[in-house]
This record gives structure tokens, sequence and C-alpha cells, in this order.
């Protein structure tokens, strides 16, 4: 298998760079970038050596329910679709009792964890975020609420006129229990400045994340790629993170977000490939060796993709999700939300063997009946 797998670098002329991964040695910045210009398969099989290495032929997914709590946001990023200024048609905010609701209506749903992301609006008091989390944990008090962007907190902090560190607990005594890695996009000054330079700069998103970790909180991180960046800027980006995680060891799983060019500023770029993709979820792979575990994120990518990519180095495909709106508002295709017994399905199809898991990586019920599941199991499923 080994020597299979030098072959096939060596003919993409990254041999030198696959010893280096089959030594377990750390890729330079310089070997990110030669990961773009070989053969797809060849960085993809490098991968997924990678992948098995780390996970075996596990894939993990959970049951999860989203609830974009608002689309009212100042930051103008010309790659958002989802963002609308107050008064603007369509723009909405969410009372705590309509986001309770939102839960309610799934309750009978074996969903352990609430993902809460939304657009920042100056306007919303610092007690709004404090409610809307114990709204959620008030409805099902077992859930894990998986809320705010780096970007929010920084908001949420500016309303609350105190330093983060102080707010964090504050929010995890309401009920937070981690964050999801968004609003990082690309942290290159360049980028930001062309494409989202009312948002909060790459540095403060890492200084806020090394906050979050620092308070006990784990978080996951993503790349926004596909539009106006470079190939030198992803590996900046993945580099800057794989040093947060050397500090932290705060992130628990990584995920390329791919550009939906449609209803945008930037309509007129193409943006990534089915191949492109692919690329990322494998470089990725390669490049943050010290980040536990790398998504595909089906909602975005399709399934067809997101089963592919399980073999480009993705060990988990994100959950049942129910009723997304960002990328939906970008022109995304895919389904709203799956079923539990799907996902499991289109993972077993992909030659994986499913695991559902919590928030935080522990196994809830998996087809590997050795793995045993921490707190109640869901239904066994052949």
């Amino acid at each position: 298998m080994t020597d299979r797998l030098m072959a096939q670098a060596q003919a993409a002329g990254i041999g030198g760079l696959a010893e280096k991964v089959l030594a377990g040695t750390r890729l330079s910045l310089d070997d990110g970038v030669a990961l773009y210009g070989a053969d797809a398969p060849a960085v993809g099989a490098l991968a997924n050596h990678v992948r098995e290495r780390m996970h075996g032929d596990l894939a993990y997914f959970n049951v999860n329910q989203h609830i974009n709590y608002t689309n009212v946001c100042n930051k103008l990023c010309r790659f958002c679709a989802f963002q609308r200024l107050p008064g603007q048609e369509g723009a909405y905010v969410m009372k705590p009792e309509e986001v309770a609701a939102k839960i309610e209506e799934h309750a009978s749903d074996p969903v352990t964890e609430v993902h809460m992301v939304a657009g920042v609006y100056p306007k919303l008091p610092y007690s709004y975020y404090l409610d809307i989390v114990r709204a959620a944990k008030t409805v099902r008090p077992e859930i894990h609420v998986k809320a705010f962007t780096m970007i929010e907190l920084m908001q949420i902090a500016r309303r609350a006129k105190k330093p983060l560190a102080e707010v964090l607990p504050e929010l995890v005594e309401a009920g937070l229990g981690s964050c999801p890695g968004g609003g990082a996009e690309i942290f290159a000054d360049r980028v930001h400045q062309e494409g989202y330079h009312l948002k909060n700069t790459g540095d403060e998103w890492i200084e806020t994340a090394r906050t979050v970790h620092e308070a006990g909180l784990k978080t996951n991180c993503t790349m926004l790629h596909g539009h106006i960046e470079t190939i030198e800027e992803r590996i900046d980006h993945l580099d800057r993170l794989r040093r947060l995680q050397d500090d932290t060891g705060g992130l628990q799983t990584y995920i390329p977000l791919s550009f939906h060019p449609e209803n945008t500023e930037w309509s007129h770029l193409p943006g990534p490939t089915a191949l492109d993709e692919l690329r990322e979820i494998a470089v990725g792979r390669l490049m943050l060796d010290n980040v536990p575990h790398i998504k595909a994120y089906w909602i975005m990518l399709s399934i067809p993709i997101a089963q592919l990519a399980l073999s480009y180095g993705a060990d988990d495909v994100d959950g049942t999700v129910v009723e997304e709106k960002i990328y939906h508002e970008a022109g995304a295709t895919t389904p709203q939300e799956v079923a539990r017994e799907e996902l499991v399905r289109w993972i077993r199809d992909a030659g994986r063997i499913p695991v559902e898991r919590d928030t935080i990586y522990n196994v809830v019920w998996s087809a590997d009946e050795s793995l045993a599941p921490v707190g109640a199991a869901a239904p066994v499923m052949r």
C-alpha cells in the first residue's frame, strides 16, 4: 500500500512531500503550495492515508439543527447573499421565544446539537444573546448549544461593554457549549480589504479564538475558498490556524467552505469546481496535522461530493442540519435537511463506518460495536 502511494506521488512530482507525510513530518508552506500544482488524485491519496492513520474507516455525523437567528448585518461582505439591512425586504430578527419554538418543532427528533449563527446587528442588546441561548436550553436542557462565530463574539463583547474573557463565562452559564468556526474567510489583509473590510481582521479572528480556547471552549475553524484569494493566501491561512492550534489545542474540526457566487457582489466569479473542493479537503488534512477532524459539509458540497471527500481526507460529514439559510440564499441546491437514516446510508455507500457523535465527538452510536457510546445511545441501525 505504501509503495503504491509513493509511486503515485512520485509520478505526480511530489515524492519528497509524500516521504514527509509518511514519516509524520510537518509540511512547510512551500509544500502546501506544491499540493495545488500536483495531480488531485495523488494529493487525495496522501490525505486519505493520513485520514485512515488517524481515524481508520470511521466517518462521523451528528443529529443537529441549524438556527440563523437574524439576517440583519452591517458587515456588507461582497461574498454574502444572506445579509439584509434593517428594514430591507426579507430582513428578520428572531425573538427568543421563536428560537424556542423552532427547537420545539423537533422535540421528537434525537437532536443533540443546535447550531446558531447569524448576521452582526449592532442594535441587538447583550441580553438578547444570553436569552436565545437560554431559550434553547429551556426547551431541551440536554441539548448542546454551539453558537456564535468569532465575529459575532466580538460584537457581543462590544455590546456587553466588557472584555470577551468576562463575557464568555456568562454565555457558558446561560448554556453555551462550544463555538462554530465561521467568519474567518481568508485571513490575508489584501482579501480582507477588497471583500469584507468592515469585518474584523484575520489577526482579530485568531486572537478571539485564542480567548475562547483559554476559556475552556472548543471551536471549529474554516476557510472560504474559490473567490479572489491566491493559493499562497490559502496556505498562509491554514498555517495561521495550525499555529493557533499548536498554542491552544482548542480547534476540533476544520471545514473548507466553498464560495457560492450566485446572488452576491462576486456573482461574476466562477466559484470552485467539484475537483477544487476535493483538493481543498485534502490540502486541509495534510497541512493541519494537529487538527483532529476534517469536515465535508454536505449542505454545501452536495451529497456525492461529500461521499468522495471521505476518501480525500475528510472524516466527518456534519449532520441532519434542518433549515440552513446562509448557503441556500447563495444558490445552494442541496436539501435543507436529511434524515439520520439517510446520512448513515450515504456513509456506508461511501465505504466508511458511520459513527454518530455529539458536538465534542463523544460517540452516541456506531456501526462499529467496539466503540462504546457515551450517555443514551440512539437506536441501533443495521
